[in-house]
């Protein structure tokens, strides 16, 4: 993993050098030898992108790999759903509002449990003690996302309802910018930015997500792309076991490495890389079921305007060599 790291700190240099490109020019020259990756700053697939080793992987198919980054997992998904993104990888909460809104996706993975890796947050002068205190607050949140559900949750545990609380809906940034105005009394967020807001404005962790949550991360791919090649989606999971193990073994090493790709202090990457949840696997009967109660609870309270059915969109292992 050396080489990784020597790899990522060369393209945190080319990456000043090149303008980025947005995924809707990289639409416009789709074709079947073109596998489109959508990311976000933070994660397991942008070490897979910076290594490179998944290029190799695929050069001798004649397969070209382009990345696409997001600023979180609904708008990675409309990448999915607009077909200008192949396969990318979010928390919980995102695939559930994209098969509600007919989007053609398709679960390949997931990872542990990270539980710790979102929480609700609050100001560290701030006279809210627990989440019953959040009752008639506003509180802001990236609509859809993975800690939606956490707050729903939290919600419950405490014996208070969805309706109790004012939503702010903001991007991770936007969301922050607010919070430090004091525009709003509570934010709910995840790694790295959770650990962020720690680490340089003073939050304090009101709940996470233990006991509440299992906060998994899925990789999904766009349905029709699954389908049509498999070989590939099964090289991508072959690749991403590796650099997992590259995040377990050694998570200084990879802080190290991410610290010029995401802006942030390397302190910040190993708080938030302590809290991850490594090793990915299909999906399985028990976490499908998990998956599904989300999507119901969101159904019951309106967020989401039918119901669906998770396990018909699960690449299930039989289906893999098809």
């Amino acid at each position: 993993m050396i080489k990784i790291f020597k790899k990522i700190r060369n393209l945190a240099v080319v990456s000043l050098l090149i303008p980025a490109i947005g995924f809707a020019n990289e639409s416009t020259k789709k074709t079947e030898d073109v596998l489109r990756i959508g990311y976000q700053k933070y994660g397991t697939l942008i070490l897979l992108k910076a290594s490179g080793e998944l290029e190799k992987r695929l050069a001798p198919l004649g397969v070209k790999v382009t990345w696409n980054e997001f600023p979180a997992g609904p708008q990675l998904l409309e990448g999915l759903n607009v077909g200008s993104v192949d396969f990318g990888t979010v928390g919980e909460t995102p695939p559930i509002f994209a098969q509600a809104a007919n989007a053609k996706i398709t679960y390949i993975g997931y990872e542990p449990p990270a539980p710790r890796g979102e929480a609700i947050v609050v100001p560290a002068n701030s006279n809210i003690k627990t989440v019953a205190d959040l009752k008639g607050k506003k509180i802001v949140l990236n609509k859809g996302s993975n800690v939606h559900y956490l707050l729903v949750k939290a919600l419950e545990n405490a014996g208070l309802k969805y309706s109790d609380v004012e939503t702010v809906f903001l991007a991770p940034a936007d969301a922050r910018a607010a919070f430090e105005r004091g525009s709003v009394d509570a934010w709910v967020i995840w790694d790295p930015f959770l650990a962020a807001a720690e680490t340089s404005i003073g939050s304090k962790v009101l709940k996470d997500g233990t006991n509440t949550v299992n906060n998994h991360q899925f990789y999904l791919a766009e349905e029709s792309y699954a389908a049509k090649r498999p070989d590939v989606v099964a090289i991508i999971f072959d690749e991403l076991k590796k650099v997992n193990d590259w995040a377990i073994s050694k998570p200084k090493e990879v802080a190290l490495a991410l610290a010029p790709l995401t802006g942030l202090d390397v302190i910040t990457l190993e708080k938030a890389l302590s809290r991850g949840g490594y090793g990915i696997s299909y999906l399985n009967d028990k976490v499908i079921t998990e998956q599904q109660k989300i999507a119901d609870t969101f159904y019951d309270l309106k967020l989401i305007p039918k119901k669906i059915d998770i396990k018909s969109v699960v690449w299930l292992p039989e289906q893999k060599n098809n």
